[in-house]
């Protein structure tokens, strides 16, 4: 049965072997998370206006990737 986090480390090891389109493939939500991630290692050394509400819409993209991909999986 597929998980919310099925292909996430398969998808990590595709983008460190270079294969950008097959790690999406794997796992759509990989960018989103990455840009969620490195935001957030960004926001604790700089001082950004309206950082909160750039945290929370960075994890509403994320979060609602990970599902829409999750009910693509089952549905296919």
């Amino acid at each position: 049965m597929e998980c919310l986090g099925c292909g996430l480390q398969r998808s990590v090891a595709l983008l460190f072997q270079g294969e950008f389109v097959a790690a999406f493939k794997m796992y759509p939500a990989i960018y989103p998370l990455i840009m969620f991630i490195g935001f957030i290692i960004a926001s604790t050394f700089t001082n950004i206006k309206l950082i909160e509400r750039l945290k929370y819409g960075f994890a509403i993209i994320t979060i609602s990737t990970i599902i829409i991909s999750y009910i693509i999986k089952i549905i296919n």
